[in-house]
């Protein structure tokens, strides 16, 4: 399956797939009715004072990696988004401006790597995603 990423204000395509916006908070300007957001799943977003320490700073970016990846796991939101990427083409969808330094880039590949794993039986696989 596909896994994309995408700034909420770009235009929507058709192969986007699933669009799964993956932020704590609902993006400012834009009305949930016309966002194309097929799920919000706020609950793998970077706890707020992991993003509020982040500020997307690029000196801090190595250290937010980590800490991010870490509050990632065992996260039954993370194995949700895994198993939803397993079955079909999904783009995760954020806000902000800066599109190098965020935390879809970083869930995008805690999501891959997972991906990558073979299964074994939902009950271990999803222990660590």
């Amino acid at each position: 399956m596909l896994l994309g990423i995408k700034r909420i204000y770009d235009k929507v395509e058709l192969t986007d797939g699933k669009r799964v916006l993956v932020d704590g908070l609902w993006p400012r300007g834009v009305r949930r009715s016309t966002a194309n957001i097929d799920e919000w799943m706020k609950d793998v977003a970077p706890s707020k004072k992991l993003r509020m320490w982040f500020s997307h700073d690029p000196e801090k970016w190595v250290e937010f990696k980590k800490k991010y990846r870490k509050e990632l796991e065992g996260n039954p939101a993370m194995a949700t988004l895994v198993e939803m990427a397993r079955n079909e083409d999904i783009t995760l969808i954020y806000a902000t401006k800066e599109e190098k330094y965020n935390n879809a880039v970083v869930l995008a590949e805690a999501v891959r790597e997972a991906l990558k794993r073979p299964l074994k039986d939902k009950s271990s696989t999803y222990s660590q995603y």
